[in-house]
C-alpha cells in the first residue's frame, strides 16, 4: 500500500489563512488539525518558519524576518559616519550688535546655559548665533522649528536602511554627544510635540525610550533659540532672555 500525504505545505498554509487569517495560535492549529484529520506535529513542521513566538503563527512574517527586527534594536545606531566640521564660517561683513557681547561670554563659558533670543524679524538674532560660534570656534547645530516638528525630528527614530531598520540620532542628540551649540530657530512656532525637550531645557538629559537609553548632555552644551516675537517660557531652571532691538543687517553699513 503506498503512502499519501494528505495535505502539502502550501495546502496546510492556504488551509489555515482562508480559516483564520494572516494570524493564529496553537488552539486554532489543533482545531484545524482535527477538522482535517492531521496531526499536530505534522502541521507545525510545515509552518515553522512562521512562528513568531510560543504557540503564535504569522504567516507574513518568518523566523528570519523576526530576528532581523530583534538585531536592529539591540543595534543603537548605524556606522558612525565621517565626523564633520559643524564649526560655522567666520563672515567678514558681520557687524557686532546687541546683547552680541553677553551671547559670546555664555558660549565662551562652555557651561549648560539655555538662551532665550527675541527681536524683529531679520535683525539677526541667528546670524548673530553662527557669527558667535564662528569666532570662538565653537560647532553648531541649527534646527528649523515648524508647526509639524515633533519628537521624531529632533531625537530621532528608527528609520529603513538597505532592508534593515536601524536607529539614526536626531540633531539633539547629535548635539548632547558632541556638546555642540545647539540653536532651535523660530521655536515660537512649535507645537506640544516638541515637549520631549523639556529635560533638556532643565538640563536633566533624556532617556531614549525605543532603546533603553539615558543621554545626558555634555557639560558645554548651549541651548540658544531666537524668536520672531517674545514668548514666555517657563522652566525649572533658569532662562536667559536676550532681546535684540537693532535695525536689520541690511541697513546696516560698516
Amino acid at each position: 500500500m503506498t503512502f499519501q500525504l494528505k495535505m502539502t505545505q502550501q495546502q496546510v498554509i492556504d488551509g489555515l489563512r482562508s480559516t483564520f487569517g494572516n494570524e493564529f495560535v496553537a488552539a486554532d492549529v489543533r482545531g484545524f488539525c482535527r477538522a482535517n484529520d492531521i496531526g499536530y506535529s505534522t502541521v507545525t513542521k510545515k509552518i515553522q518558519k512562521y512562528k513568531v513566538s510560543k504557540g503564535k503563527w504569522n504567516l507574513q512574517v518568518t523566523t528570519k524576518a523576526v530576528k532581523n527586527i530583534e538585531n536592529s534594536f539591540n543595534a543603537p545606531a548605524v556606522t558612525p559616519v565621517v565626523q564633520q566640521n559643524l564649526v560655522p564660517t567666520i563672515d567678514d561683513t558681520f557687524v557686532k550688535f546687541g546683547p552680541f557681547a553677553d551671547l559670546k561670554k555664555i558660549l565662551q563659558s562652555k557651561q549648560f546655559y539655555p538662551t532665550f533670543i527675541t527681536g524683529l524679524s531679520g535683525n539677526g538674532k541667528t546670524f548673530s548665533v553662527e557669527q558667535a560660534c564662528a569666532q570662538l570656534k565653537r560647532e553648531l547645530i541649527r534646527v528649523n522649528i515648524t508647526i509639524e516638528t515633533d519628537e521624531d525630528d529632533l531625537i530621532g527614530g528608527f528609520r529603513l536602511v538597505n532592508g534593515e531598520t536601524i536607529w539614526h540620532n536626531g540633531p539633539v542628540i547629535e548635539a548632547l554627544q558632541r556638546g555642540a551649540i545647539l540653536l532651535l530657530d523660530e521655536i515660537d512656532l512649535a507645537s506640544n510635540k516638541i515637549l520631549c525637550l523639556q529635560s533638556i531645557l532643565e538640563g536633566n538629559g533624556v532617556f531614549l525610550r525605543r532603546l533603553e537609553n539615558s543621554l545626558n548632555q555634555q557639560q558645554d552644551l548651549t541651548l540658544s533659540q531666537p524668536q520672531i516675537r517674545k514668548v514666555k517660557v517657563q522652566t525649572t531652571e533658569d532662562l536667559l532672555e536676550l532681546t535684540c532691538s537693532t535695525k536689520p543687517f541690511s541697513n546696516v553699513s560698516q
